[in-house]
């Protein structure tokens, strides 16, 4: 009782099992499309979530990084929450928050991921599968960690990995590390800009800040290549 078919050559799966996927699966749709058509989009703008964070007062460092974690959860885009983060909080504490924001989002969506979806995906893996999802498990840091450096989709991400079963401390260190050089740079250009922008001083658009901040911010876009040839010529150097 309870129980239905094999399902995709996996082990049975039951009602309940099914029921949370297809809750999962509801969420998903409705947090990344209601996002667009709801009074959260109207908070998408550095005015408007000043304004909320101005009547927060001495909380608003707490409201951004709940702000920032729901946004990750609903699927709007890492860059937009970010940039926001470093034009109203500037280049140093921008980081500071953006990154906080940034974990606790990926958790609460790791967990509705392994909540929801875990019991199915592991009804549809076959051997296999299996033998990757164990791997992930034994290899979970370096995993997670390999797949941030080259910048996988931040949110699908979060929700993919917790169908896996992958450690939460090994997804949580992965993702912390991952994410780290990635939202300083980020933050630290557009804060900066910011900080030029609201002094009026257009010459320091020239000065070793600046152009350093720039320099980091393209060759971010390098990190990617340079984390798979690494990994490639380890793989070969393993075979």
């Amino acid at each position: 009782m309870g129980k239905t078919p094999r399902v995709g050559g996996g082990k049975e799966v039951s009602k309940g099992a099914m029921l949370k996927a297809a809750v999962l699966v509801v969420f998903v749709v409705v947090a990344a499309f209601g996002v667009r058509h709801t009074e959260i989009s109207r908070y998408l703008s550095p005015a408007s979530l000043e304004g909320v964070l101005a009547a927060a007062g001495r909380w608003a460092p707490a409201v951004f990084v709940a702000f920032y974690a729901f946004g990750v959860c609903v699927f709007v885009p890492g860059t937009v929450l970010t940039g926001l983060g470093a034009l109203i909080f500037g280049p140093y504490w921008g980081f500071v928050y953006v990154w906080l924001g940034a974990m606790l989002g990926a958790s609460v969506a790791f967990w509705i991921g392994r909540t929801l979806g875990r019991d199915f995906a592991a009804s549809l893996i076959g051997d296999k599968l299996r033998r990757y999802d164990d791997a992930i498990e034994r290899n979970g840091f370096a995993t997670v960690l390999y797949l941030r450096l080259i910048y996988f989709p931040f949110t699908p991400m979060n929700f993919g990995m917790g169908l896996t079963k992958v450690r939460f401390v090994d997804y949580l260190a992965g993702t912390g590390l991952g994410i780290l050089v990635g939202t300083f740079i980020f933050t630290f250009l557009i804060g900066t800009l910011k900080q030029i922008w609201a002094e009026g001083r257009w010459q320091d658009l020239a000065t070793p800040r600046v152009l350093g901040a720039v320099a980091l911010f393209v060759a971010s876009f390098f990190i990617p290549l340079v984390v798979k040839k690494l990994r490639g010529e380890g793989r070969q150097q393993g075979e």
